[in-house]
């Protein structure tokens, strides 16, 4: 019960990596509000999780729609202890095969939305004496994979951006961090693995610990990063890859 009695948000919430999320931070005693452009989905990830989580349908891809999710915990919870920025896209390919729409709502969803939650985040969290934010990064973002130039440099971008948010805002007891995943069996990794005509297994092979990771992992390691027993862990890009280099 290490949130018991805060509150978090969590981005991207609907599927994957964000709803084993959520139901991390639930599961510890937190008041979760999931947020998430899928509205379907962010209400069953909270249905799923009952009278710990509740969900609001907002879309981060515009600096107003970033406004209106931080308003709306404030508004409603009064607090918020812990952002974990996780929402993300992912336009696959070399540069000569990316529209600019691709390479502009890659910037828009997994780095401005970053720089707009976070302006609207911050005051509060120094109003009530500090907080934690997480971000999922990619391990690509930090050791670049072929024919993914959108998804790499914003993801970068995203490293970048937390490590310079940390040591700004450290002096504030702001604690910020990052988690690098590897191949997480996600529903993003599978339609991507069905367009490649591989399967799961294949991508099982190439991971020295033996298979790809799971979305409650990477949740662990949020909860980790977020919580005082990470007291002294700020700026940190955490990997978590079972040792995989990238492909």
């Amino acid at each position: 019960m290490r949130f018991q009695n805060k509150t978090v948000l969590v981005t991207g919430a609907a599927g994957g990596i964000g709803s084993a999320i959520a139901r991390r931070f639930a599961c510890e005693g937190a008041r979760v509000v999931i947020t998430d452009v899928d509205t379907e989905g962010a209400a069953a990830t909270a249905a799923g999780i009952g009278a710990g989580a509740r969900a609001f349908a907002s879309d981060i891809s515009t600096p107003d729609g970033c406004k209106v999710v931080i308003e709306n915990v404030m508004a409603t919870e009064g607090r918020m202890d812990v952002l974990c920025n996780n929402a993300g896209i992912n336009r696959r390919g070399p540069l000569l095969s990316l529209s600019e729409e691709d390479w502009r709502l890659s910037f828009a969803i997994n780095v401005d939305a970053l720089f707009h939650l976070c302006q609207a985040a911050l005051p509060h969290m120094i109003a009530a004496g500090g907080g934690a934010i997480v971000n999922t990064c990619s391990q690509w973002g930090l050791h670049p994979a072929p024919n993914h130039i959108a998804y790499n440099v914003t993801k970068a971008a995203v490293a970048s951006f937390t490590q310079n948010l940390a040591r700004d805002y450290a002096p504030e007891k702001i604690r910020v961090n990052a988690v690098c995943p590897g191949e997480i069996h996600t529903p993003m990794l599978e339609a991507g693995v069905i367009r490649s005509g591989r399967a799961i297994a294949d991508l099982d092979r190439l991971v020295p610990f033996g298979r790809i990771g799971r979305p409650e992992e990477v949740a662990a390691l949020v909860a980790f990063l977020a919580s005082d027993e990470a007291a002294f862990i700020c700026g940190s890009l955490v990997e978590i890859t079972g040792a995989q280099a990238v492909a």
